[in-house]
């Protein structure tokens, strides 16, 4: 294991600000001085009146130039003991508040800004742990990060996650393990999951989904179910485990993803039909064929990255929800999804309806709801509440 980078924060580069930051990311044009600063460093922060402002970290190259992870005076910082406490106070929401070991052994234990960690995002499953990083610095520091979870997980084996995009925006490169990826089993409300923590997206498997899973599923009983961009089976499988659906499709395009969700079915004992294709292409198929569907999930990737793709992705949701209506049968449940941070609820909602008028069909909208309590939202940070499921009857 490589060695703590920091132990406490004197000496640490000073960044002045020009003026503060309404939330808890400053930019470019809001930064004074910043003396002696490296990317991926963390910095002791001043306002421009040289008042400590906090401890951030700095990375001239990113977006997001000064991440501020604590207003605490930075001459009484001490780095091992702001990732003990942070972290304790992150586990104990999930064990103690929670109680989500009750229900679940796979879980989010820290949600980026929420959990005051930001550029991290740490779930457990089992007895795996996958850190996702966002930012070089928070990389940097993933020794000091490890040290503190092993105190409250001593058994846990740890992973390392970061997109290609955050590697080329943040400029680090996270070395990928040799051999064969570790399998690990999961449970949570009744439901198993085989997870390779070497594969899949994000951090391997979509914990956010978990109480909204398990809200569709009672839609399900006696129905003809159809998962559209299903991963590896979440809903489907939960629609014929729990929901007693009467047929499963599941339709993914990534062969590995859709042969995990064939694996997943089998550990549950139930009957999923896995169809590897682009989920835009077997619709039509299926409207072509005239096939009806008593619940219809659409719970595509994030189809808004940035604001260069905004337009063109929110075209994309607009034509994915009006197909997927045309494929829901009269009196039916559409449950559908986004985890674009940068399309709010009240514009998917707008996006629905838009979709419902092109489509000829009048739609209910039952519930609104995001991501499980184990992903909290910072007041400061609204980005953080980026996923949206609306739970809709359709005649």
């Amino acid at each position: 294991m490589a060695e703590k980078i920091f132990s406490k924060a004197g000496g640490l580069p000073r960044v002045k600000l020009s003026h503060a930051p309404a939330g808890p990311n400053a930019f470019k044009r809001m930064i004074d001085i910043a003396d002696r600063a490296e990317p991926g460093q963390m910095v002791a922060v001043y306002d421009k009146n040289n008042n400590p402002y906090g401890v951030a970290i700095y990375n001239p190259r990113s977006q997001i130039t000064l991440r501020i992870f604590t207003r605490e005076n930075p001459e009484e910082f001490q780095v091992d003991r702001f990732f003990d406490e942070r972290v304790t106070r992150a586990v104990s929401l999930r064990r103690d508040v929670l109680k989500l070991q009750d229900k679940t052994n796979a879980c989010r234990l820290v949600h980026d800004y929420a959990d005051g960690l930001p550029g991290l995002t740490v779930d457990i499953y089992n007895d795996q742990i996958s850190l996702e990083f966002y930012s070089l610095g928070m990389y940097r520091l993933w020794p000091n990060i490890e040290a503190a979870f092993k105190k409250h997980f001593p058994q846990a084996s740890f992973q390392h996650r970061a997109s290609s995009y955050t590697q080329e925006m943040e400029g680090f490169k996270i070395k990928p393990e040799e051999g064969p990826g570790r399998k690990t089993r999961v449970v949570e409300n009744g439901v198993q999951f085989e997870i390779d923590m070497k594969a899949g997206y994000k951090t391997g498997f979509f914990c956010d989904q978990r109480e909204n899973r398990l809200y569709a599923s009672q839609f399900a009983a006696g129905k003809n179910v159809i998962d559209l961009c299903a991963y590896t089976g979440g809903f489907g499988i939960y629609a014929a485990k729990l929901g007693g659906a009467a047929d499963v499709t599941c339709v993914e395009l990534d062969p590995e993803a859709s042969a995990m969700c064939k694996r997943n079915a089998n550990i549950n004992k139930v009957k999923v039909d896995p169809v590897c294709a682009d989920a835009f292409t077997y619709m039509r198929q299926m409207i072509e064929l005239k096939r009806k569907y008593g619940l219809v999930v659409l719970d595509p990737y994030k189809l808004v990255s940035n604001r260069e793709e905004r337009d063109k992705g929110i075209f994309k949701y607009r034509d994915f929800n009006r197909i997927a209506l045309s494929l829901v049968e009269e009196g039916g449940i559409f449950v559908t999804c986004s985890c674009s941070g940068m399309v709010s609820m009240e514009e998917f909602s707008f996006i629905l309806r838009g979709a419902a008028a092109n489509a000829g069909r009048r739609v209910q909208i039952l519930k609104k709801s995001g991501a499980g309590p184990d992903h909290p939202v910072a007041a400061d940070y609204p980005e953080g509440e980026y996923l949206k499921c609306i739970f809709c009857r359709v005649f």
